[in-house]
């Protein structure tokens, strides 16, 4: 599990969800993360925000 940057947190999560053709709940799974964590690191963390 990575706790650190949040930006290197969300790189990672979505790259595994676009790979993967994951969804957040299974992305949240496999890094043992909650689903609003990778939820808030994907969308608003240099992510989709805005998009």
């Amino acid at each position: 599990m990575m706790k650190g940057d949040p930006v290197q947190r969300a790189v990672l999560l979505g790259e595994y969800i676009v790979q993967h053709s994951a969804t957040v709940r299974a992305a949240a799974a496999a890094f043992g993360y909650s689903k609003s964590t990778v939820h808030k690191d994907v969308i608003n963390t240099d992510g989709l925000h805005g998009v």
